[in-house]
């Protein structure tokens, strides 16, 4: 059996309830304001310093290994000096003599510059381990932002999930119901305004959208549902109080207002 032809009305009347519907979830993203985004921000930012925190440890971490070969190499410097000493107690000849201050010379030298090279290094840790403490300090900080945030935000969820959940069922139903073409340009108009309006009510003979006034033979045409009209001036589809008062009659008061 063949699908029933849908009127411009029934169309208006699609469009309009989807509009009522997806309007209702927009207030609930609106008492959620800016949360979920400062929430992922949040998020995004700590994770971001957890990953600077692990490289300063990892950058700390190799300039103490560096500490520690240069300490090693001290030591066998030192005990090579003790061995050189004592076997200057036993030199035959001036060659041997000299032979061996040279090498006490050397490994003086080795040990020198092996205490430098530590200062140096020990000044690399201690610039590492105050920007990991800084880094450290800001993620305490923003976890305990991140905490309230998402109290605040899970406080709100937990009053408006179910209602969200059921709202967004309907929203899915009434999409199925409305042909494509309708629904890209509804789609469109909705991402076009920050309030999300893509039909809309005439209000005091305006458009209940951009408040521009619609000539009385446009709101007579609009009446007739002979054709779907969108208002000159923004471009959202208008809607007459018929279809208000098929598709939701407690909108009419407000539209009246």
């Amino acid at each position: 059996m063949a699908q029933k032809e849908l009127t411009v009305a029934d169309r208006l009347q699609q469009l309009f309830k989807l509009q009522v519907i997806d309007s209702e979830l927009d207030e609930i993203e609106v008492l959620k304001g800016e949360l979920p985004m400062e929430v992922n921000d949040l998020e995004d930012e700590i994770a971001g310093l957890q990953t600077r925190a692990t490289k300063l440890e990892q950058q700390v971490q190799e300039v103490e290994h560096e500490v520690s070969q240069h300490n090693a190499h001290i030591k066998e410097a030192e005990a090579l000096i003790d061995k050189y000493k004592k076997q200057m107690d036993n030199v035959k000849n001036n060659r041997e003599f000299e032979a061996l201050t040279k090498e006490l010379d050397i490994q003086t030298l080795e040990i020198q510059l092996s205490e430098k090279k530590i200062r140096e290094l020990r000044t690399h840790i201690d610039t590492r381990k105050e920007s990991l403490q800084a880094t450290q300090d800001r993620i305490a900080s923003r976890q305990a932002d991140l905490k309230i945030k998402k109290e605040e935000l899970d406080g709100i969820i937990a009053k408006t999930d179910k209602e969200e959940k059921d709202l967004r069922k309907k929203s899915d139903a009434e999409r199925a119901r409305i042909e494509d073409r309708l629904l890209i340009a509804y789609d469109k108009i909705r991402k076009s305004y920050r309030n999300r309006l893509a039909v809309v009510p005439i209000k005091r003979s305006s458009c209940g959208g951009c408040f521009n006034y619609i000539p009385p033979q446009q709101q007579l045409e609009i009446g007739l549902h002979k054709k779907i009209i969108a208002c000159e001036h923004c471009g959202r589809i208008l809607v007459d109080d018929s279809i208000i008062q098929v598709v939701a009659p407690e909108k009419l008061e407000t539209s009246e207002a």
